[in-house]
């Protein structure tokens, strides 16, 4: 997982040209003015899913993973938190979904706060719960979720 401010998307663009490709999207267009969908960035490689939501409680959240994909998530408005464990540490809660790139699990991590301007990316190899209430106090969050084919 990394976590950083969009200030500093050049940092990690050698982790990759579809992740310098990811960040220089988030960084190139004013993300709270994009309509919410998905939106092609380079086909199925690369694309973004713009979502309006309302965070939730910690124990509303699930964690996740991913395989095919390398989630960019990026919070354009708003504040939430955002739950870490590596998958190793956790117990399968639901088994990998192939067709819907997503297994889910058990367990405990550690809670990031991130505000507007923020990104974090999350490898396959870690879990997360994204849209977490900060201090428990649901609020409204644009983000910005770009996929990155792995």
């Amino acid at each position: 997982m990394i976590l950083d401010t969009l200030d500093n998307a050049a940092r990690y663009c050698g982790l990759g040209e579809r992740i310098a490709t990811a960040l220089n999207y988030l960084r190139d267009n004013d993300c709270t003015k994009l309509g919410v969908g998905k939106i092609p960035i380079q086909g199925e490689q690369i694309f973004a899913l713009v979502q309006d939501n309302t965070t939730k409680t910690r124990d509303q959240g699930v964690w996740e993973a991913h395989r095919k994909y390398i989630d960019v998530q990026f919070v354009a408005a708003g504040v939430e938190e955002m739950g870490y464990a590596n998958i190793k540490t956790l117990t399968v809660k639901k088994p990998y979904d192939e067709l819907a790139d997503y297994a889910l699990f058990e367990g405990i991590g550690i809670f990031v706060t991130v505000p507007a301007g923020s990104f974090a990316i999350f490898f396959p190899e870690d879990g997360h719960i994204p849209g977490s209430a900060v201090d428990g106090q649901p609020a409204s969050v644009r983000k910005v979720v770009v996929k990155v084919a792995v």
